[in-house]
């Protein structure tokens, strides 16, 4: 059974203005840019998106530590800057 429904929208002031813009560059009723509109819009509503695959940060060897320890912060710091520590 099809149906013909009558309702009143209430529109945000930026969907009034782009509607009023369409409506006058198309030269179309308004009825029918509103049902052209949610159309599209159910349309992408409802179809299935594709599954993006997830992002995986490749993992990459830094090599040994070049330090005893990072335990000790200050001795990191100290060889990082060149200074001898011990």
């Amino acid at each position: 059974m099809l149906l013909c429904m009558r309702t009143t929208l209430s529109l945000d002031d930026d969907v009034a203005a782009i509607l009023l813009r369409v409506q006058q560059t198309r030269k179309m009723s308004l009825k029918a840019i509103i049902n052209e509109a949610l159309r599209h819009g159910l349309q992408q509503l409802t179809s299935s998106r594709p599954r993006r695959r997830p992002y995986r940060t490749p993992s990459v060897s830094l090599g040994r530590c070049l330090i005893g320890s990072l335990d000790d912060v200050s001795e990191a710091i100290a060889v990082a800057e060149g200074e001898s520590f011990r």
